[in-house]
């Protein structure tokens, strides 16, 4: 557990709170980065932790993505970032336990390209959103790429075109947000979300997320039939384990089923 520096983590059972700490305003450096790559994978490897939240000190900012001051001071744009790309989450492979951010505050270019990474987004009533990069005469790679994905294809131009700012409203209209929360309640609606995902099964998490990322890249019957002929190894390991039969069991004696994740 990290307890000091940019990065800080807090664990309840099964869940992960990992904390961006970096005055004033959680920009993201390349050290920053690499510590938030080398969390994420513990995260990932640890099989006794099933579920994460992300989220940022302070009011004000989440994340307003790059240190500029930093690359002023050195930090090269195509340094290494660490393991998992910038912020650790983007590029982290085989992450297959879900991640839920709780975004306060300012979100905006690799700060929402980040918040983006992760698979369910919990908002202030004052988070306010934007990729300026083109502003700055540079391109919001991740969010270039994903965005046009997730929202329709003018609205996310629009953004990624203009660099406007957006608020939590619009981002809950576009589909974005699960939630909006009042500031002082969003980390204890992020909790509540992680803790019925926790009792949730974690095998059938881990098939979902690699379904979703492998099948960004393949026809509907492709990826159709990697699924039934057991290619993927979260499938694989799903259809051959102890909760399959659990889940089935539990539904023909009318009870909950107890997860062991095996």
């Amino acid at each position: 557990m990290l307890t000091e520096g940019p990065i800080r983590t807090r664990r309840e059972g099964s869940i992960l709170e990992v904390t961006l700490d970096r005055p004033k305003a959680n920009a993201i450096d390349l050290a920053t980065s690499r510590i938030m790559g080398l969390t994420f994978r513990a995260f990932r490897d640890d099989d006794s932790l099933r579920i994460c939240i992300l989220r940022a000190e302070g009011e004000k900012f989440f994340c307003p993505g790059w240190d500029l001051k930093a690359a002023a001071d050195g930090d090269a744009v195509d340094g290494d970032y660490g393991v998992g790309g910038f912020g650790g989450l983007q590029e982290l492979p085989n992450l297959n336990k879900p991640v839920i951010a709780a975004v306060n505050g300012i979100c905006c270019g690799g700060g929402l390209e980040l918040a983006l990474s992760c698979d369910l987004i919990l908002a202030s009533q004052t988070a306010t959103f934007a990729l300026p990069e083109i502003r700055s005469g540079t391109v919001a790679d991740a969010a270039s790429i994903k965005l046009p994905k997730r929202i329709p294809y003018h609205v996310a131009m629009d953004l990624l075109l203009t660099g406007r700012w957006f608020d939590a409203e619009e981002a809950l209209r576009w589909g974005l947000l699960k939630e909006i929360c009042a500031p002082e309640d969003l980390l204890a609606k992020a909790w509540d979300l992680a803790r019925l995902l926790e009792s949730g099964p974690p095998l059938v998490y881990a098939a979902i997320k690699e379904v979703v990322r492998e099948a960004e890249a393949l026809r509907f019957q492709d990826a159709l039939n990697r699924i039934t002929k057991r290619q993927l190894a979260t499938v694989d390991r799903l259809y051959s384990s102890e909760d399959q039969l659990e889940g089935a069991r539990a539904f023909a004696e009318k009870r909950d089923p107890v997860w062991k994740g095996r």
